[in-house]
């Protein structure tokens, strides 16, 4: 005989129930815990590679060139340009051997 009186359907329907919000707490509790793990990798990454030079790995220095700091690995030479400092440069060189270089790095339009 079970504890909670007659086995029934009744306590077949509310074990069903508690087993489900305990899984539902369950998954609720993993998906937190997946959250906060991925935003401690995403800081983690972010401090290991802030600031290195994706050829070297050393530190890169910001240094002016025509009034747009661009990223400098003074260990190995590369220059790295974030996210529209290409375009702001090619236009403050008006013509030249720079701007020819710097137009192949511009993404493609789609117009002929």
């Amino acid at each position: 005989m079970s504890d909670r009186g007659t086995p029934g359907k009744a306590s077949t329907i509310e074990d069903e129930y508690f087993v489900r919000e305990d899984a539902e707490k369950k998954r609720k509790l993993a998906l937190q815990v997946k959250k906060e793990t991925e935003a401690a990798e995403l800081k983690r990454l972010k401090e290991l590679h802030f600031m290195r030079c994706p050829k070297c790995g050393l530190q890169m220095q910001e240094v002016k060139y025509s009034g747009i700091d661009v990223d400098v690995c003074f260990a190995c030479g590369g220059v790295f340009l974030d996210r529209g400092e290409l375009e702001n440069i090619t236009t403050h060189e008006k013509s030249g051997v720079m701007k020819a270089i710097l137009n192949w790095f511009k993404p493609e339009s789609g117009a002929p």
